[in-house]
């Protein structure tokens, strides 16, 4: 892509070990063409010196709100009214515990309430504090309002542990937050996400372990690169991404009528829910009681929905599935895009502890005559790489990523 001169990136930096990178991602920053302005809270001053971030930005390092050379003694609002973007990083659990709960006490927290800019977050903190529930909900409450995650990377860490936690190297960082806006601009994207849901019983269903994460990750990434983005959704604990319009069902079949529904309306769909592949033949219109006996269910196959699209009268034009799967991913993901007509499919890896939720994870991607390899990174960061790829591709380029 082709850097912008004009975008000004604001980078605030909360107190975590991680802002020892600070500076050498305002330096990569400024490499892709941005302006940047730092802003500093508290905490991080005692991992990072001002006078070093002063030196590679080229501009005074702000740390207080009550700063009397600012534009009218209102640094926040001047500081709001000029940035494109605004990235966080690192990003510690109490800064985004603060942020969550709309709090403006110090000259970062209050520039980002008083701002239009969009949001962006790395964050960085011990793997057990990453797991907590309340450092989740944080985040998905963040993220229902528009704010996108960057990370956070998986491998060790300050305190000697191993696990997600990390922030994102300044690379990941500033692809992500170059990338053109304008991109995708007029494409419209139809998109499924999650499981889907088959009942038994009016308590039991068949389903599977997918979370959505990718594919949520993946419409906010399409997003940000300007297209239209719907999405035809599985039950899923996650809150659709701001300005991407979802519609939930919960069967394979309302999830077939519900695209048909909208095939008209898209240029470009990708398949990513985990649709079931089977239904209970009957559904018992009370819950089914255990009698110590062997139980048989017939199981009828459900409809393939990607299939059904890609040979569609009204076909997109261009069709993308995902492949999860346990063994033989290449062989495997090679065949249902022959078999089932396909311009590209993404396929991975999943087991026990491998693919699904939110964890770090790796795409192959493969169309008639290429092979690209993304990641490993943590979801949003693939997400992104892939999106790159599918704008390469929607566009008339060659895509990213490994390619073999």
């Amino acid at each position: 892509m082709s850097h912008s001169s004009s975008r000004r990136v604001l980078l605030g930096v909360s107190g975590g070990i991680a802002a020892y990178k600070a500076p050498e991602l305002v330096r990569r920053l400024r490499d892709a063409g941005c302006e940047v302005r730092v802003v500093l809270t508290a905490g991080a001053q005692s991992f990072v010196a001002p006078l070093a971030l002063q030196a590679v930005s080229g501009h005074r390092v702000r740390r207080d709100l009550w700063d009397e050379e600012a534009e009218a003694g209102m640094g926040h609002i001047e500081l709001a009214r000029w940035a494109d973007d605004i990235l966080v990083a690192p990003a510690t659990a109490h800064l985004i515990g603060r942020l969550a709960g709309g709090l403006a006490d110090d000259l970062l927290t209050t520039l980002i309430l008083a701002s239009q800019a969009r949001l962006w977050l790395a964050p960085a903190m011990n793997r057990i504090m990453w797991q907590h529930p309340a450092v989740q909900a944080n985040l998905a409450s963040l993220e229902a309002r528009g704010a996108r995650l960057l990370g956070p990377a998986s491998g060790s860490q300050a305190c000697g542990e191993t696990g997600p936690g990390r922030m994102p190297d300044p690379d990941e960082l500033v692809a992500a937050i170059t990338a053109d806006r304008a991109l995708l601009s007029g494409q419209r994207i139809l998109m499924t996400a999650g499981p889907t849901r088959e009942p038994l019983d009016p308590v039991r269903y068949l389903g599977n372990r997918s979370s959505g994460c990718m594919a949520y990750a993946l419409a906010a990434a399409l997003r940000d690169r300007g297209a239209e983005v719907s999405m035809v959704s599985g039950p899923v604990d996650l809150p659709a991404p701001a300005g991407v319009r979802r519609f939930d069902v919960e069967t394979a079949s309302q999830m077939l009528q519900a695209v048909l529904d909208r095939l008209d309306d898209c240029n470009v769909f990708i398949g990513v829910a985990a649709v079931a592949d089977y239904r209970p033949e009957t559904t018992a219109v009370a819950k089914i009681k255990k009698t110590g006996q062997a139980m048989h269910v017939r199981l009828l196959p459900n409809p393939d929905i990607l299939a059904t699209v890609a040979g569609h009268a009204r076909r997109p034009e261009l069709v993308v599935g995902f492949a999860a799967e346990t063994e033989a991913v290449e062989a495997a993901a090679r065949s249902k895009l022959e078999a089932k007509n396909l311009d590209l499919i993404a396929a991975n890896r999943v087991g026990a502890s491998t693919g699904f939720g939110d964890v770090v994870s790796s795409l192959e991607v493969f169309s008639r005559d290429r092979h690209w390899t993304l990641g490993p990174a943590a979801k949003p960061v693939l997400a992104a790489e892939l999106a790159d790829l599918l704008a390469d591709r929607i566009t008339g380029g060659t895509g990213g990523g490994t390619k073999t």
